[in-house]
């Protein structure tokens, strides 16, 4: 089997697996007890948030431990809501968003307040104008920005756009859970008061995630109760699955530094070369210059790609035709829309992700695999499968 599909999970590295085993079975203490054997765990809790803070640049008080992604969004866009109300905040998000950023704005929305919804450029990247405009004419607020695209893997210009948020007073809060781990990221140097990551994007289990506060920034508790987490996400910590955070964002951080990320880079490149040379009627979606390593998103003429799915799947490759939260539903995703690409592109792309698992070899075999799912969809379908290779850039 060719797992393809690292945007939707990744594999547990084995030393992560190694990292976590002695805290299900010796080190099974809850860290809040008083005795000597709470104390191995709850150091291993804070070497794990350590490793998590320098990941992103941050300080180890900085970091929340989460249950994933999703909660990390949602504990901080709650709290943003309860501190600054709906009567005169406004917030502010793109269109492109994960449904856990889309779904909470939608329901402070239905509440009273007001959202304003960034467009994209048919690359895939905020429109910086809009973005100011709606900074600039909010008496207060604040917004939320994915770092990367989890369908299209584009990178949005977080520095830039946190720095007009600070300008005018707006709390700035990135989602980076496709981006953690994948690309460099330093607080220090970007402006964000708030970030949030999913260990099960770069090789951790699921179910941990993280949350970022910046130091100073104020925070309402989503979950309160016997006060861990410093107060800010009550309830007593998952530590086998921290450790394993703690030891993924170890091994993630060497792999940046050592810059081990562009064997992945050089994957995804040579299977779209590939695949632009020896079929016809491709299109690559998505900007070229600003993207994770990870990911490559592309259309293919005359094709369904819930049809290549499952043809892809019977030969054993596994790709997806967007987020992983919307497999199955047939209408064509809100990414791709807002990108300005038509309802036919849309439903015939297939987003094909990597990791640092992925061989060339299976790179290589994958391709043989599309052309002959695409050879045969086309035939099937009726559709000519002619046209240019186009790339957006």
């Amino acid at each position: 089997m060719i797992y393809l599909d690292n945007h939707a999970t990744t594999a547990v590295h084995p030393e992560v697996v190694e990292a976590m085993m002695p805290f299900f079975t010796e080190h099974y203490h809850n860290p809040s007890s008083g005795y000597r054997a709470s104390r191995v765990v709850k150091k291993a809790l804070a070497e794990a948030r350590g490793e998590v803070a320098e990941l992103i640049g941050g300080k180890e008080e900085e970091i929340v431990f989460t249950g994933c992604g999703t909660e990390s969004n949602n504990m901080v866009l709650k709290s943003l809501a309860r501190i600054f109300g709906r009567k005169t905040s406004r917030v502010i998000t793109g269109e492109i968003e994960h449904s856990a950023v889309l779904r909470p704005c939608q329901a402070m929305e239905d509440v009273g307040f007001e959202v304003h919804r960034c467009g994209v450029d048919v690359e895939g990247r905020m429109k910086v104008d809009q973005f100011r405009d709606a900074c600039e004419g909010a008496e207060t607020g604040f917004a939320s920005v994915m770092w990367a695209n989890n369908e299209t893997g584009v990178i949005q210009p977080i520095a830039e756009l946190s720095g007009i948020a600070r300008e005018n007073g707006i709390a700035f809060h990135t989602d980076a859970i496709q981006a953690a781990g994948k690309i460099p990221i330093d607080v220090r140097e970007v402006p964000v008061d708030f970030l949030s990551i999913s260990g099960h994007k770069f090789h951790a289990p699921k179910g941990i995630g993280a949350l970022y506060l910046r130091e100073g920034v104020r925070f309402e508790p989503l979950i309160r109760g016997g006060g861990q987490e410093d107060g800010r996400r009550s309830g007593t910590e998952n530590v086998p699955y921290i450790v394993g955070l703690g030891k993924a964002a170890s091994l993630m951080r060497a792999a940046l530094a050592e810059d081990r990320h562009a064997g992945i880079t050089a994957n995804r490149d040579h299977l779209e070369k590939r695949l632009g040379d020896e079929i016809e009627g491709v299109t690559f979606n998505g900007s070229r210059d600003h993207r994770v390593p990870t990911c490559a998103h592309v259309s293919f003429d005359g094709c369904e790609g819930a049809g290549l799915l499952i043809l892809l799947d019977e030969s054993g490759v596994q790709v997806s035709t967007g987020s992983a939260c919307m497999t199955g539903k047939q209408q064509p995703s809100h990414v791709q829309k807002a990108m300005g690409i038509s309802d036919e592109q849309a439903k015939s792309s297939l987003r094909i992700s990597f990791s640092s698992f992925t061989t060339r070899e299976e790179t290589d075999e994958a391709v043989e695999k599309i052309k002959k799912a695409v050879t045969k969809l086309r035939q099937v379908q009726g559709g000519s499968g002619v046209g240019p290779v186009v790339v957006y850039s």
